[in-house]
């Protein structure tokens, strides 16, 4: 009889280790109670974790109005971290509509991976390189040794720390590129002023009689107008020897907004986390829209 019980708990064990979870079967524990955040089905985390991240975020939301959903679970249909956590945030509308300021973050165990995904109004504001920065530095090194509590805390501490604020030392190493980045623009500027004192002195040359200051522009028409740049042919003539010289010149589009994640302003209010005054009631998620943002690590 021992044995047969063995044998059944070894059986039980291995069906719960094979579970592969679809979009539709992760628990949205958001939905029945506005405080929670993490869906965690399998008991992966510890309660205590779960309760520490669960107040972490709901502060967050309280206080930037972002939208975040965690996912712990042993194993996902498909095996792609990315596409999962992407369908997640979209179907299940994570983030306030119009605002797109969802945020999903999805661990499986089976899979060995860690996903960030971001809404389209987050995008600007928690860009991949941080979100990569922040699996880099703050949860692989924890979940590569199966201690998905402090992997999970840290990450959830360190994303609530960089989105409300509190902690700016994990965009450090960007002040290195933004060096880098103004050396770089110093070059071009320099390269540009060369350019312009060059074309004071030899520009406006017609290229047959070869005289300076010579050409007249005669007329222009727009060939293409994309990614807020036009492109135009512009014919020139020389007043000297009548020759007609015809070129395409570029200039910035005036009436160019940019793709639709370029704003990433964060909203500073309150969510929308349903009715009722005292006591927790049940949640909603607003309907935002994901794109294709986000960063995600195997460990």
């Amino acid at each position: 009889m021992k044995k047969l019980i063995i044998i059944l708990s070894l059986f039980v064990c291995l069906f719960a280790q094979a579970k592969e979870y679809t979009v539709k079967e992760i628990p949205m524990v958001h939905l029945q109670d506005r405080t929670r955040y993490v869906s965690n089905p399998d008991g992966i985390l510890s309660p205590s974790s779960v309760a520490t991240m669960d107040s972490i975020l709901y502060a967050l939301e309280q206080k930037t109005g972002i939208q975040t959903l965690v996912v712990a679970v042993t194993g996902i249909e498909g095996g792609d971290c990315f596409d999962f956590a992407y369908r997640l945030g979209k179907e299940m509308g994570v983030g306030q509509k119009e605002r797109d300021n969802g945020l999903v973050i999805l661990l499986s165990t089976d899979e060995r991976c860690v996903q960030f995904a971001t809404g389209y109004g987050l995008e600007g504001v928690l860009p991949d390189a941080i979100c990569k920065r922040i699996q880099s530095r703050y949860m692989v090194e924890h979940l590569g040794k199966d201690d998905w509590d402090a992997g999970m805390v840290a990450g959830i501490r360190a994303v609530n720390g960089y989105l409300d604020g509190s902690m700016e030392n994990i965009g450090g190493e960007e002040e290195e590129d933004d060096t880098a980045i103004l050396y770089l623009l110093a070059f071009i500027f320099g390269c540009v002023i060369f350019s312009c004192l060059i074309v004071a002195i030899f520009g406006n040359q017609c290229p047959k009689c070869k005289k300076r200051h010579a050409l007249q522009r005669v007329s222009s028409h727009e060939i293409s107008r994309k990614h807020g740049v036009i492109t135009s042919e512009v014919t020139y003539l020389c007043k000297y020897c009548g020759h007609r010289h015809v070129t395409k010149e570029q200039s910035s589009d005036p009436n160019f907004r940019g793709p639709r994640s370029g704003g990433g302003t964060v909203f500073m209010g309150g969510g929308g986390f349903g009715s009722g005054g005292g006591g927790f009631s049940g949640g909603s998620f607003g309907g935002g829209s994901f794109g294709g943002g986000g960063a995600g690590s195997r460990f």
